[in-house]
């Protein structure tokens, strides 16, 4: 069952475009990480990667205009809680796109291209609450981008998940169609956007009525960690498959031709929801510092080799938070060990994923530097009642890595950061 879910993550949706040209592009998301990297820093990062399209979930002004003359097209998200006033107000449309969109668009500013707005709004989770405005907000935005005079430019498009396709029992995939009590909808949706030249993100077959669209791969990756078959070897064989079949320009049978793909995703998340499974946070080809995972080419050709690293990235002070084996009454273990784990991450002691091998204090150590890495090294966050204490040795094991936070971009960054570590190395100077 986990590798079941974990395929279907992995495959999960289509991107479709009437006009489009073969690309890498990646999705980042940067809302549900407790630590970001600089923007400038990400953008470099594609750069020296040769990552030229981005996917992004927000339109954060301080992340999208870090790619003003970067080189690297981006496409902006609208989340799912602003489509009910975009739908009910042109109104606000017409704010959105003024203080999202126009402002970016000068001669050496950002290369937008595409805006989706909401993302998967027709998850059954949702029940319906998504079904009757999304469309409405859809064509809102794209008027309001019109009458801002950049519709030849920047086009409307929906991320939707897989769900929104069945297949009736067959094999064939030009035999499937949309899922029958949001067919109508996604038939005048898809029909909508083939009009206006814009790209859709799902599957397209014969019987929505447009079969010239081509695809492309909007959302395709294999994560890393939080499961048996979510591991480093399990991905690079996915990307090394992937790629080389992008690479390829065949295409699909029903579909013969160029590909674009968007990969899924840039970095880790640590904030992630885990109620599809705990691989939901490892995601990233690159961990949440921008380090690299695993070598790959990411133009398919075969030459794999270590993505380059991002660069100036800022990191709190070498200490990490440990159990304290001085300690007798393990009474308080437990308690304290849940509580680190329901703020931090955790997720990587579980069954099969990189820390399984730890032994009962490395897991109770896990846990504590977790905690007290999210929390910038606060000295209060390696207390846990007595329980830890600092250390200056680096008690990552084999594939168990215990990390190192970096300097946030968000607002804890600078005074509060530096203080922190400082109050921390003076407490560990104390205990010595």
């Amino acid at each position: 069952m986990a590798r079941a879910m974990v395929l279907l993550w992995a495959c999960s949706l289509l991107l479709v475009s009437a006009n489009v040209a073969e690309a890498i592009g990646v999705n980042w998301g940067n809302t549900l990480s407790s630590h970001n990297l600089l923007p400038s820093v990400v953008v470099q990062l594609l750069k020296d990667n040769g990552i030229d399209k981005v996917k992004l979930f927000d339109s954060d002004p301080w992340i999208v205009k870090a790619f003003a003359g970067a080189g690297i097209e981006v496409m902006l998200g609208i989340p799912n809680s602003d489509l009910k006033r975009l739908s009910d107000d042109y109104g606000q449309a017409q704010d959105w796109i003024k203080h999202n969109l126009t402002k970016h668009l000068y001669q050496g500013g950002v290369d937008i291209k595409f805006v989706a707005v909401g993302n998967e709004p027709f998850l059954k989770s949702y029940n319906g609450s998504y079904l009757h405005i999304t469309l409405p907000a859809m064509k809102n935005i794209q008027k309001a981008i019109n009458e801002a005079g950049h519709g030849d430019n920047v086009k409307v498009t929906t991320p939707l998940n897989a769900d929104v396709y069945e297949s009736a029992g067959s094999t064939v995939p030009s035999a499937g169609d949309f899922r029958s009590d949001i067919r109508s909808l996604m038939v005048e949706m898809v029909r909508w956007l083939d009009s206006i030249n814009s790209p859709f993100l799902v599957n397209i077959y014969p019987k929505a009525g447009v079969p010239k669209l081509d695809i492309i791969v909007g959302e395709a990756g294999w994560p890393t960690d939080g499961d048996k078959d979510a591991n480093v070897k399990y991905a690079k064989r996915f990307y090394d498959g992937f790629l080389k079949k992008i690479a390829s320009n065949k295409g699909t049978p029903l579909r013969p031709g160029h590909m674009e793909a968007y990969l899924f995703g840039l970095l880790d998340e640590d904030m992630k929801s885990i109620a599809p499974g705990n691989f939901e946070r490892h995601w990233g080809i690159f961990r949440f510092d921008g380090q690299p995972k695993f070598e790959m080419d990411f133009t398919g050709k075969g030459n794999d080799k270590m993505p380059v690293a991002a660069k100036d990235v800022q990191y709190l002070a070498k200490l990490w938070c440990v159990f304290n084996k001085d300690v007798k009454n393990m009474s308080l273990v437990a308690p304290n060990m849940n509580y680190a784990c329901s703020a931090a991450d955790c997720t990587p002691l579980g069954y099969g994923s990189s820390c399984n091998n730890l032994d009962m204090y490395g897991n109770i150590s896990y846990a504590f530097n977790m905690y007290y890495q999210m929390n910038d090294q606060n000295a209060e966050a390696c207390m846990f009642q007595g329980l830890a204490t600092l250390d200056i040795k680096d008690p990552s094991n084999g594939t168990c890595v215990f990390p190192i936070q970096i300097q946030s971009a968000g607002t804890r960054l600078g005074t509060v950061s530096r203080v922190s570590v400082v109050v921390s190395l003076l407490v560990f100077l104390a205990l010595f």
